[in-house]
């Protein structure tokens, strides 16, 4: 008897097929909802730089370049113009205060001083003689007021006695008349001669007070006169170095008021730094700075904020606040980071060539892995001069990223690295 077999619903073939279509429909789904469909870019490792975001001292601080220049400098003007009429220091001489740098000759100028000399001296010697009259005329009015006085000192008492001769009748009236007379008259002569002389004593002290102040005024402009000669010859004011603004010759012209040189105080330096100005409302006396010279740290401080901006750049004068340098010489540059503010602990990002590609708003990140890096979006504070950005969002401290140029990244959002 024939027996009936069931034909199987499930045959190893159908499972197969049915496993494979349903792994297909699994993998279309999850490349649709799951898989990441972001562009990739393959790139070598060893092409990029990759740098670590860290929490760390944040210093915000520009870099400059200043000129060092003498902490104080003396310019040597010519207070009357010549010719030079001899050099005795050269440019770069070491001189102490008085030395003569050099002579000038004015033939015109030393004639007319000459002429004024004698004027003043003719004028002083008037002065002088005119005060020897009044106090001659005073001595004179005194001795004869002297003389009415012996005068008057023999007729008084003469007089005293004819008198009461008289009254008796002892003498005759002729002789006590006269002296009488004499008396009187000079009694009277006295009085107008003491009131003239009074008067006269009143204006003497005026004339004579006038003809001192006349006299002193006189010689100061003789003194004055002297001493134009003397800025013929150019001195050194202070101690210091000569600096001279040209290779001055003998016979050469020097005009009035002409700059010739300066001196400078050796041993002692400040720098001139120009800043661009949209700095200037962060720039005030008192700002720290430092400066790398010989592989050695110096510490600067702003002492001076010029007001003048010339060009959208205005100038401060630093100062050394502790060592100075040795082997620094005038006219040196030195490359200065001046700091703008209290330092803080902030999170910090290398700086890098990805800023001109992304302008900060976004960066490369790697994950735990190290071998893929994930473009992030990122918000950046400032600057730490050259070497640092402030992160405000998007990073952590411990994050690695890739600080190296995008430029042929393109748009991709993923990067491979191998």
């Amino acid at each position: 008897m024939d027996k009936k077999i069931e034909k199987r619903r499930f045959t190893v073939k159908k499972v197969l097929m049915y496993s494979g279509v349903t792994a297909l429909v699994v993998f279309i789904a999850y490349q649709f909802i799951f898989a990441d469909r972001r562009s990739k870019l393959k790139t070598d490792k060893d092409k990029i730089t990759i740098a670590e975001v860290k929490k760390g001292l944040f210093k915000e601080y520009i870099p400059q370049t200043g000129t060092v220049e003498p902490a104080r400098t003396v310019y040597l003007d010519a207070i009357e113009g010549g010719n030079i009429k001899r050099i005795y220091k050269e440019s770069g001489a070491m001189l102490k205060k008085g030395d003569v740098i050099m002579d000038l000759s004015n033939l015109n100028r030393e004639l007319s001083v000459l002429s004024q000399e004698a004027t003043l001296n003719e004028s002083i010697n008037r002065a002088r003689d005119t005060r020897l009259n009044i106090t001659k005329n005073d001595l004179d009015q005194r001795q004869q007021l002297a003389l009415i006085d012996n005068q008057l000192a023999i007729l008084g008492p003469q007089y005293q006695r004819q008198k009461k001769l008289f009254e008796k009748k002892l003498i005759a009236r002729q002789d006590f008349e006269k002296t009488e007379a004499d008396y009187k008259y000079n009694v009277e002569r006295r009085r107008i001669t003491y009131e003239v002389y009074r008067t006269d004593s009143i204006n003497r002290i005026e004339q004579i007070k006038d003809l001192n102040t006349s006299l002193q005024r006189m010689m100061l402009n003789l003194d004055g006169l002297g001493k134009i000669l003397d800025n013929l010859s150019i001195k050194s004011p202070i101690d210091g170095q000569l600096t001279t603004t040209a290779h001055w010759e003998i016979g050469q012209a020097v005009n009035t008021a002409q700059r010739v040189g300066q001196i400078d105080i050796v041993g002692s330096y400040k720098v001139r730094v120009p800043i661009d100005e949209l700095y200037l409302p962060k720039i005030s006396v008192g700002l720290p700075a430092s400066t790398e010279f010989d592989n050695k740290t110096y510490n600067l401080e702003i002492k001076y904020i010029y007001p003048n901006i010339v060009n959208g750049r205005f100038e401060v004068d630093m100062e050394f606040t502790g060592e100075t340098p040795q082997g620094i010489r005038r006219g040196q540059s030195l490359r200065l980071r001046i700091e703008l503010g209290q330092p803080s602990q902030e999170l910090l990002l290398p700086m890098g060539g990805f800023y001109k590609d992304t302008g900060g708003n976004w960066i490369f990140i790697l994950d735990e892995s190290g071998t893929r890096a994930v473009k992030k979006e990122i918000k950046l504070g400032r600057k730490m001069g050259s070497e640092y950005f402030e992160v405000l969002e998007g990073l952590k401290p411990g994050d690695k990223v890739i600080t190296s140029s995008y430029e042929n990244f393109g748009d991709n959002e993923v990067l491979i690295l191998n």
